[in-house]
C-alpha cells in the first residue's frame, strides 16, 4: 500500500487497486483473451465466497516501487513478443496516469493460446 502526503492527510493506494487498473489496461490490448486466476485463488475465493478480478500479482516494496506479474491467455496467431510489449506499455501508462506510482517491473506471463 502506498502512502502519499497531501495537504489534508495521506492518500493510500492498495495493491488491489493497482491490480484492477492493470486488469482493465491488459484486457484493452487487442489479442488478449483472458487473465487467468491461479488455482490457489480459485480455491480461496470458493471457500470464502469471494471473487477476485484476476490472477494479477502486485507487490509494493519499502521504497514504494511496484512490481506486477500479469498472467495472460492470448489469441492464436498474435506475435507473443509484440503483445507482451503492448500490455506492458498500456499498463504502465494507465498506472502512471492514475496513480503516479513508480513501476519497477511489469512481467507478462503468457500462460496459453486460444483460438477464435
Amino acid at each position: 500500500m502506498k502512502d502519499e502526503k497531501i495537504d489534508l492527510g495521506a492518500v493510500r493506494i492498495h495493491g488491489k487497486v493497482i491490480a484492477s487498473i492493470a486488469t482493465i489496461a491488459t484486457l484493452e490490448v487487442e489479442g488478449v483473451k483472458d487473465i487467468p486466476k491461479g488455482l490457489k485463488d480459485n480455491v480461496f475465493n470458493l471457500l470464502n465466497k469471494k471473487s477476485s478480478l484476476s490472477g494479477i500479482k502486485v507487490s509494493i516494496d519499502s521504497d514504494n516501487e511496484v512490481q506486477i506479474i500479469i498472467p495472460v491467455i492470448v489469441s492464436y496467431g498474435v506475435s507473443i513478443p509484440d503483445i507482451a510489449i503492448k500490455i506492458q506499455d498500456n499498463v504502465r501508462a494507465a498506472i502512471d496516469r492514475m496513480t503516479n506510482m513508480s513501476l519497477k517491473d511489469i512481467n507478462v506471463d503468457i500462460q496459453g493460446i486460444e483460438r477464435g
